[in-house]
């Protein structure tokens, strides 16, 4: 059969995907009557600059093919050319790119989460583009849950994917289960033993790896009687005995693609399916539902290119058109919890509190936080299919959300205090004053009130603010009057009344002070995403906030309601 060329690089493998160099060599061919190695790498490195520090390796699959171009006629070069669409090969590196040979009505796709835990931020990506690209298209997007390794199946998974994925705004047409499928994997499988492309082996894992690494069959590959064995996979052995394992090519260059395995043993109990215990491993399961649910593309990370290859085998072997592969370039997401593992593990030995801790990068936790879908959307929309790595910016999805979230959250105050020994300022000589605010400043949400008595009356400040409190200063507290600062201690101001003007405060640029009246206030926590809980106090009007509501407490930050009884617990959200 003939395979995809893959070139291996210290180590690693790097694929050049024929369909990115192939449009460059064909362009230059139609242009110069002869492809030119040096022209076409210099334009797929300007498209994978990824690339580019291995391009010498990249130059030997070029000149394979520029080699194949330069034998075709110039009639098979320019009707070649024009169905690669080569400015569409170029321009789809911004934004979200066309999808090749995609019919409205037609383009069938699918999102395939393993529900060994909720949606996280990673999965996001895939879920939203394939979302797009299917209502673009008016096509049909498949839920297919991968759930045939029984010890990672959480049974609570499936409905936590499924709520994640409606919050998020994404739709699906079609679901599938992997797990209800099985009969077809084992009827797929006994097709390819019987046609002798598949077998039984039955070798010890370091035996068969040491053959394989010596280019060399194993003894079961042509000797046992692999229909026979294959039944006994059902009846007779147990995990780590026997697997299937899918005939290629034992001199290929990459190791892992000769003769890899397709089916396994696993003992341990299937939460939907216990009776089973025979499983098809990715390699296998994916193209055979790939094929069976007629996909027309298939939108992948550049980590699967591997996968791919592995795949084309099946394809090949059946008889089978193969889909459209899209692959994308990585996306690293920093500083956050990510693997479901180890989610899992921390959530059963109580470093977590759950899913939606808000350390975690699961939607739950995001949504915990006060993240809206739709900044998580426009952020993956934004990213595309671009096949070059990036990082992902906290900063892009903060500033999206709060283009969401701004005209809506009702302004509060809030100081970040100790409740056991608060900041207090004491001001004598004081007036009677109402301190009326809006809810919002350009939007008309109400006001807030707060009454402050004549005499003397208490504030509670920030601490970072009384630190910053010196005798003899003028300061401004906030939608108030001027105070001046006659004498400090510890925790404890002493100031009197200065005057009312606003104009004053600005003109000898008074240090604006935010405040929550002391006596009238209610206690906050305020959860922040590293896990650190921020106590003060907030005014009593933020009781009106309902839970679930993003507020914003003034020159603090927009915080997530999520509780109240005795004191408001909130999220802290972004600034």
């Amino acid at each position: 059969m003939q395979i995809p060329k893959d070139l291996i690089i210290s180590g690693h493998i790097l694929f050049v995907m024929k369909e990115i160099i192939l449009p460059y060599a064909l362009k230059n061919a139609s242009d110069h009557g002869k492809a030119n190695p040096k022209a076409v790498l210099a334009k797929v490195l300007g498209e994978r600059p990824d690339l580019r520090s291995r391009a010498r390796e990249v130059m030997a699959e070029v000149e394979v093919v520029v080699a194949e171009v330069n034998t075709m006629s110039s009639e098979d070069i320019s009707r070649k050319a024009g169905e690669h669409n080569f400015e569409k090969t170029v321009k789809n590196e911004r934004g979200l790119a066309e999808l090749p040979d995609a019919e409205a009505g037609k383009v069938r796709l699918r999102f395939a989460p393993n529900p060994s835990g909720p949606l996280h931020l990673g999965h996001a990506r895939a879920a939203v583009l394939n979302d797009v690209y299917a209502k673009k298209y008016d096509g049909r997007l498949i839920l297919r849950f991968e759930d045939t390794d029984p010890k990672r199946v959480d049974p609570d998974a499936y409905e936590m994917i499924r709520n994640d994925l409606e919050w998020l705004g994404v739709a699906w047409q079609e679901e599938v289960l992997q797990s209800d499928r099985l009969d077809l994997y084992y009827r797929r499988a006994r097709e390819l033993v019987s046609k002798s492309l598949a077998y039984v082996c039955t070798c010890r894992q370091e035996v068969f790896k040491a053959l394989r690494e010596s280019d060399r069959a194993c003894e079961c590959r042509d000797t046992l009687d692999s229909p026979e064995a294959f039944e006994k996979m059902f009846t007779q052995y147990c995990e780590g005995e026997a697997v299937l394992r899918l005939k290629t090519d034992l001199a290929h260059k990459n190791v892992s693609i000769r003769d890899f395995p397709i089916m396994r043993i696993v003992d341990t109990p299937h939460p939907r399916v216990s009776d089973k215990k025979v499983y098809p491993l990715m390699n296998l399961s994916v193209p055979v539902d790939d094929h069976e649910l007629g996909l027309t593309h298939i939108l992948r990370g550049k980590d699967h290119i591997l996968n791919t290859h592995k795949q084309a085998y099946i394809y090949d072997y059946l008889g089978w058109e193969k889909p459209h592969y899209i692959h994308y370039g990585l996306l690293k997401i920093r500083d956050v919890m990510l693997s479901t593992s180890e989610m899992k593990k921390g959530i059963e030995d109580g470093v977590y509190s759950g899913w939606d801790d808000v350390r975690l990068g699961t939607l739950a936790a995001l949504r915990r936080r006060g993240i809206k879908p739709d900044a998580i959307k426009k952020v993956m929309f934004d990213v595309g299919v671009k096949q070059t790595d990036i990082t992902f910016s906290w900063k892009n999805l903060y500033a999206q959300n709060k283009k969401l979230i701004d005209p809506v959250a009702n302004r509060y105050s809030f100081v970040e205090t100790r409740p056991d020994s608060p900041s207090v300022l004491r001001v004598v000589n004081c007036p009677e004053w109402v301190s009326k605010n809006r809810l919002h400043p350009t939007y008309d949400r109400g006001d807030r009130q707060v009454d402050l008595n004549s005499g003397s009356q208490d504030f509670l400040l920030n601490d970072s603010d009384f630190s910053e409190l010196k005798e003899g200063n003028v300061v401004r507290l906030m939608g108030t009057y001027n105070i001046k600062v006659t004498e400090k201690s510890k925790n404890i101001a002493d100031a009197v009344f200065h005057s009312k003007s606003l104009e004053e405060a600005r003109a000898n640029k008074a240090r604006l002070i935010n405040w929550v009246k002391s006596g009238e206030n209610i206690a906050v926590d305020v959860l922040s995403p590293d896990g650190t809980h921020h106590l003060g106090f907030a005014e009593r009007d933020t009781l009106n906030a309902e839970v679930g509501w993003v507020v914003q407490f003034e020159r603090y930050g927009f915080v997530r309601i999520d509780g109240k009884d005795d004191k408001i617990t909130a999220v802290f959200t972004h600034k």
